[in-house]
């Protein structure tokens, strides 16, 4: 009720600015008159460019191109004879053709390159029109064109300014009837995630082709206006710097506000007739308009106020738990089933033969470490990846190589490892966003109506979201961004729901209640398919596990038959083939240890990753940290160079507190990263890499420091003078070593050196490690093949669920069950935390 009272409040504020507009003509003069008119017109291009820019996040400067086309397509018809009431739908449709004709190839583009070809339309527009003299009368231009008329009336100039506003009214109504409608949360979806808004089937490129043309059309709808308002038009009118205002007057008033395009269109129209005087310096002073209106104001004056209005909570209650339960029964009895699928990228063969089903009101887990092709299992299955082999069958398609909003509307919805929600959007139209299947339906239908925000807050409800459903996304904790994304998958209505690390982040606590969730939607019919690195939850919640690595499939059994399989045990661990060279010389602890941590906690938001994590590494010692994905590893070496800041604890680098220092200054002091992926600079050379590393030093590296770093990665060495970019991964990682020795560090962190790397370089790789353990280098080794680094280690910590749980010597943990429980669960498990099935059975 609340939502229908805004609505029709809007509704009467912009009828009563319309009528105010109307009745104000009356009082002023002719000119004044006149530029009413125009405010009028330019409202209705701004309303058009709000569709494209404020509510689809399409930047256009080309709208200037189709309002020269709608002004000449109308004037030309005009000269020929053609009624005016003709003549000016015929141009806002040629308009909207011609948009819709360059959204084909510009949709395609983002960012600059879509601004930089419609800067291009414009100029085409603007030269045509002064060369095609035949037709548009070149520099000379048109003019005298008939006024329109009615009934025997002839309208005047103020009848023709009264027709503007009403337009400009009834475009404003459009604007917000689009905006609650499912095609405007189709546009605010792609605007804030794109590949999210795939996913609830929404067609990318319809949905912009869509609102290219409807913003060509207002424009040419304007331009019409303009031109008979004019009564002379010349390709002066229609210079690029026009475009540049119609943009400026948007951002002005407010992209995606209902008012912001008339509040724009009015100060950027008035403000040059008050400062008359100086006409010269307009564009100037639009500028330093905007760069304030940015700083002070960045949502546009209407935005800023309304901010400021007070908001009433919409008391529509949750629909019935029975009523959501039955609404996300599947309609179908269809599971999963893939055969052989691969694909391949760049000659690697990310995923090969992957094989296996998920049944109806089953939990199907896919485990693996990192690298193992997972997410990219399940990019193939929602269509974000075509697939270069095998099959993808459900509800009775095979989907192999679908698209993402086809793959969605069959009724296979996912979640992301990081979430996707739409920012803008609140929590309950995160959910209503994804009921229409991606079918969009009438465009001025309101889709959030009562009986759809009660279905989304049941949703909510059903996954145990209690927060406040009128919250932007943007604004969620992440634990409630993971369960709206959960209740927004489950808004599809999937057969199929696929899950990628939906626990990443989550306390004990909500992994437990996320877990009693996903046993609920399968035991409703649902096949639900997890991607999750919590082996605790996935061997207690899961019917069938199908495990991965290096994208081949290596086990697809129960959940105990895997948890004690041999290939499952080396993929996590590694084979233990190493061959590293023994320490020549055993280490000999110092009279100080190089890094002490103290309790160290650190997370993300309100989610604690790191739990008073006590850790030391001797002078000259290399130590490895060891756990599954997700244990805190990546997290805890972040915190040490100053990436994160610690939310407790201390953390003392050669007695010095360097807790909560930015890294730049933690670099000056000794602690370097070598993070994972390597993060090389791609366009740089490899010299030019490697010297980066002593951007921090307050010495100059000489040349004989290079050679000795080149003599341990003699690869390099031939390589020095070609861009990073073209390096194979394993070059790639010792630049990266090489980079961060370069830095002279008092303690190196090296996350993940082997991941994605060959066999034979990850031996080679480890090789080197050795040597520079035996040359008194200081190490804290983070790699998830737990043989690797221990070969080469002094001693160990082993991380699970940001607590350590164990640690010793090398050899010690290299047999202690306590490691093998850390990577695949069932060594560990609190007290509290009963596996799922058994609860929930």
């Amino acid at each position: 009720m609340k939502l229908l009272l805004r609505t029709r409040t809007l509704d009467l504020t912009i009828l009563a600015l319309t009528v105010a507009a109307i009745l104000s003509l009356g009082a002023v003069g002719g000119y004044t008159q006149f530029v009413i008119g125009l405010v009028a017109i330019w409202t209705i291009l701004c309303v058009g460019l709000n569709v494209l820019f404020g509510l689809t996040g399409l930047v256009s400067l080309g709208q200037v191109g189709f309002f020269a086309i709608g002004a000449y397509a109308h004037a030309i018809q005009m000269q020929a004879g053609v009624s005016f009431w003709l003549a000016l739908p015929l141009a806002t449709a040629l308009s909207a053709a011609v948009g819709a004709l360059l959204a084909v190839p510009a949709v395609r583009m983002a960012g600059p390159f879509l601004a930089m070809v419609t800067i291009a339309f414009a100029f085409i527009v603007e030269h045509l029109a002064i060369e095609w003299r035949s037709l548009t009368g070149g520099q000379n231009g048109l003019m005298g064109f008939d006024m329109p008329g009615i009934f025997g009336f002839t309208f005047g100039e103020t009848e023709l300014i009264v027709l503007s506003i009403v337009l400009a009214g009834l475009s404003l109504l459009a604007y917000r009837a689009l905006a609650a409608s499912g095609w405007g949360m189709a546009m605010a979806a792609l605007r804030d995630q794109e590949v999210a808004a795939g996913s609830l089937g929404f067609d990318p490129f319809v949905t912009k082709l869509t609102a290219f043309a409807i913003a060509a059309g207002a424009a040419g709808l304007a331009g019409g206006l303009f031109a008979t308002l004019m009564q002379f038009i010349a390709p002066s009118n229609f210079m690029l710097s026009q475009s540049i205002l119609f943009l400026f007057a948007v951002i002005l008033g407010g992209a995606g506000t209902v008012l912001g395009p008339l509040a724009g269109a009015a100060i950027v129209v008035f403000l040059p007739e008050m400062l008359s005087g100086l006409a010269e310096y307009r564009l100037l002073f639009f500028g330093a308009l905007l760069v304030a209106v940015l700083l002070i104001a960045p949502r546009g004056l209407v935005g800023t106020v309304a901010a400021f209005l007070p908001r009433y909570p919409d008391k529509t209650p949750p629909a019935p738990r029975d009523t959501v339960l039955e609404f996300i029964r599947p309609d179908t009895k269809s599971g999963l089933k893939v055969e052989g699928l691969g694909i391949t990228f760049g000659g690697l063969k990310a995923v090969d033969g992957a094989t296996f089903d998920a049944r109806p009101g089953e939990v199907t887990a896919i485990i693996g470490p990192n690298g193992a092709g997972k997410t990219t299992l399940l990019n193939m299955v929602s269509g974000f990846y075509v697939p270069g082999a095998g099959r993808i069958e459900t509800a009775g398609q095979d989907v192999a190589g679908w698209s993402m909003h086809a793959t969605a509307r069959l009724g296979v919805a996912r979640t992301y490892q990081a979430t996707r929600l739409f920012g803008a959007l609140s929590a309950e139209n995160n959910v209503i966003a994804g009921l229409p299947r991606g079918r969009p339906g009438a465009p001025f239908a309101a889709l959030a109506t009562t009986e759809t925000r009660a279905l989304a807050r049941g949703l909510l409800a059903l996954v145990g979201y209690a927060g406040d459903p009128g919250t932007p996304a943007d604004d969620l904790p992440h634990v409630d961004r993971r369960l709206v994304e959960v209740a927004r998958a489950l808004a599809l209505r999937p057969h199929v729901l696929l899950l990628d690390e939906p626990a990443a982040g989550l306390m004990q606590a909500d992994k437990r209640a996320l877990s009693e969730i996903l046993r609920k939607l399968a035991d409703r019919g649902i096949a639900v398919v997890l991607v999750e690195h919590d082996m605790e939850m996935v061997m207690g919640i899961s019917d069938r596990i199908f495990a991965m690595d290096a994208g081949q499939p290596i086990a697809f059994d129960t959940p105990e038959a895997v948890r004690t399989n041999e290939k499952v045990i080396a993929a996590y661990l590694g084979e233990g083939t190493l061959d590293a060279p023994p320490r020549e010389l055993d280490y000999v602890p110092g009279a100080m240890d190089r890094l002490i941590t103290r309790k160290l906690c650190a997370g993300y938001g309100s989610a604690d990753v790191l739990k008073e994590v006590d850790l030391r590494v001797g002078q000259g010692e290399l130590v490895a940290l060891l756990g599954a994905n997700g244990a805190g590893k990546s997290t805890f070496l972040k915190t040490l160079s100053g990436l994160m800041a610690p939310t407790a604890g201390e953390i003392i680098l050669e007695d010095q507190n360097i807790q909560g220092r930015p890294a730049h200054q933690i670099v000056e002091r000794g602690l370097v990263l070598v993070p994972e992926g390597r993060q090389v600079f791609p366009d740089l050379t490899v010299a030019q890499n490697i010297e980066l590393g002593a951007y921090k030093r307050k010495d100059q590296p000489d040349v004989s420091e290079l050679e000795a770093i080149l003599a341990r990665f003699p690869r390099l060495r031939e390589r020095m003078d070609s861009p990073a970019g073209l390096l194979s991964g394993g070059e790639q990682q010792m630049m990266a070593i090489a980079r961060g020795l370069m830095a002279k560090p008092r303690l190196l962190l090296l996350d993940e050196p082997s991941l994605g790397l060959a066999p034979a370089m990850v031996e080679e790789l480890y090789a080197i490690l050795a040597e520079l353990r035996d040359d008194g280098i200081t190490i804290l080794l983070v790699d998830q093949m737990a043989t690797l680094a221990l070969a080469v280690a002094d001693r160990a910590y082993v991380l699970e669920q940001g607590r350590v749980v164990a640690q010793g010597s090398a050899d010690e943990l290299l047999g202690d069950e306590a490691l093998i429980a850390a990577y695949l669960g069932g060594g560990t498990t609190e007290p509290d935390e009963i596996p799922m099935k058994e609860v929930v059975a």
